[in-house]
């Protein structure tokens, strides 16, 4: 059996746009109901929701049932135990959160890899190889590994370079809750000052040719991003979208 594909890495390197929506909602039904809506991309999170690292693989499982839709994992800290968890039940794709000096960033690129040249842990009856069956998979495994990482504070922000460019980075999201409360702007998300660090962050990293993603839950903002470079936008969130749908039908009656 061949490695599978990670179809999020290609068009990243492709230089595609791909529109995602994030999945707060725990088990396999939301995710399927989300990748059956033709996004790019599902991110599974498991950072900022009540989703353990164990229900991560119903949401893998049923994602991957629409081929031409990417699962991303965030996992809840920039953990090698975590990473190993969810790599071995066959995510491809981790989008690692506050992520704050190049130290940092080496060290979620080491728990991607296998030795000699990483510290994740060999284990052979696992989804990732498809329960033995995928030929060579420890050797080539890398080839179709995503690391995605989180910069999410103005201090993370004066070292984004560095941070971008380590070997084994695929590409860096900004996090605009986060970086607003770093500058004294808690919860301000489109402050003016806010969102002229950001302009520059994604300016910064496309110059040195690093693929940038961001999620925006307003239509207009979401565009201005991506007029301005990112290619990995999310532009939702499932239980945003239904405590919305839920209060505009309240409103209706």
């Amino acid at each position: 059996m061949n490695l599978p594909k990670n179809l999020f890495k290609a068009r990243l390197a492709a230089g595609e746009q791909q529109i995602g929506i994030w999945n707060t909602l725990g088990g396999n039904t939301v995710p399927e109901m989300l990748a059956g809506a033709g996004y790019d991309w599902v991110l599974v999170d498991c950072e900022h929701a009540a989703v353990e690292t164990i229900e991560v693989l119903p949401a893998l499982q049923a994602i991957g049932q629409y081929p031409e839709v990417s699962a991303v994992v965030r996992p809840a800290a920039n953990d090698p135990v975590l990473f190993k968890r969810l790599l071995d039940m066959g995510a491809q794709t981790l989008l690692v959160p506050y992520v704050q000096s190049v130290e940092e960033a080496q060290t979620a690129v080491s728990a991607m890899r296998y030795g000699p040249h990483g510290i994740r842990g060999m284990a052979g009856m696992i989804r990732a190889t498809r329960y033995g069956r995928v030929e060579e998979y420890f050797a080539r495994a890398s080839e179709e590994l995503c690391l995605i990482l989180q910069v999410e504070t103005i201090s993370a922000m004066e070292q984004l370079e560095e941070i971008a460019q380590v070997d084994g980075v695929d590409g860096i999201f900004i996090g605009p809750a986060d970086l607003s409360a770093s500058m004294g702007f808690p919860g301000q998300t489109s402050h003016p000052e806010v969102m002229a660090v950001i302009d520059d962050a994604l300016a910064r990293l496309a110059r040195i040719g690093v693929p940038s993603g961001i999620l925006s839950l307003d239509d207009a903002q979401a565009r201005h991003f991506m007029e301005r470079g990112t290619r990995f936008t999310a532009v939702g969130v499932d239980l945003v979208l239904l405590a919305k749908a839920a209060d505009q039908l309240r409103t209706a009656f």
